[in-house]
């Protein structure tokens, strides 16, 4: 823009060496004329152009952010209280990052709404935090398990998986950056359940899944905490659980919509279909067999 200015106060001053009389200055001037206004057409274009571009990613932007925020609400995560001086406040962050698929496409920009838990005192804020995580060598178990007994794996995802984890301490977090409620500037958010950032996220999260299958007559693995077994007379389902991650798989698809069903009753989920990514391992299920390799990312 400072730019273009120049161009136009320099351009002012030429007009006043129209007046002379010599020709061969008089069609110098009228070329360097022609030139910078068609520079300056042409500037002031691509600032046009670059700035609807700027204003349509900050609307995207916006829109992720609200959608974010829809799923606290949906999920019943907090509620507003008056800020007091015995409250130990954490702060709230945004984070961005691009979700990809396994060939390393761009699928979805994601926006996450997290804590800053590196202010979390602990016996105040969180006790236990370690959360069961699943080893890559039970994955590959339970591929030769389906495999053998010709089955196959499907898959599903929970949509904002942490924020079903119920809390039982008391946590108190700031209002959201760029969210903040005008008419309400000294309130804060108590939380019902974890939010990303959390200490205790992961392990509240896990605590709320493993619950909920035990009452659903599924019975724990006594090696594989994450794996989860139900039979049914000669008929069996294995759960193989990722933090938000579950694989399954029976050899009666009737097993396997009640599982979707029961699911989608208590969590708000991806369907995912047939397993193809896990882990960074691709899988091609065949009926001669199931093949798998690891995917390697490059940073």
């Amino acid at each position: 823009m400072q730019e273009i200015n120049r161009l136009k106060r320099k351009n002012r001053r030429l007009k006043k060496l129209q007046t002379t009389t010599c020709p061969r200055i008089r069609s110098s001037l009228k070329v360097y004329q022609r030139t910078t206004s068609y520079v300056i057409s042409n500037r002031e274009y691509l600032l046009d152009v670059g700035l609807y571009f700027v204003n349509m990613l900050l609307l995207y932007l916006k829109l992720n952010l609200k959608i974010e925020l829809n799923q606290f609400t949906r999920n019943d995560v907090w509620f507003s209280v008056p800020k007091t001086n015995d409250m130990n406040i954490i702060g709230t962050k945004w984070v961005f990052r691009n979700k990809m698929d396994e060939d390393g496409n761009i699928v979805r920009n994601k926006a996450r709404l997290v804590a800053k838990g590196y202010n979390q005192e602990e016996g105040i804020d969180f006790d236990e935090t370690y959360a069961l995580v699943v080893r890559l060598e039970a994955v590959r178990l339970l591929l030769s398990y389906a495999c053998m007994c010709n089955f196959k794996l499907h898959q599903m995802d929970v949509k904002s998986a942490f924020l079903n984890g119920f809390l039982n301490e008391e946590v108190y977090v700031s209002q959201p950056p760029r969210f903040e409620d005008h008419l309400y500037p000294n309130h804060v958010f108590k939380l019902k359940k974890a939010i990303y950032g959390l200490k205790q996220a992961p392990r509240q999260w896990y605590e709320r899944l493993r619950n909920f299958l035990l009452l659903k007559g599924y019975a724990r693995g006594v090696v594989d905490k994450t794996l989860f077994i139900r039979k049914h007379e000669n008929d069996v389902i294995l759960v193989q659980v990722y933090v938000d991650d579950i694989i399954f798989g029976s050899n009666n698809n009737t097993l396997c919509e009640e599982f979707i069903a029961t699911m989608q009753e208590e969590f708000e989920m991806s369907i995912m279909g047939e397993l193809t990514y896990f882990l960074r391992l691709q899988l091609k299920q065949l009926k001669h067999g199931t093949f798998f390799k690891p995917i390697k990312i490059l940073f």
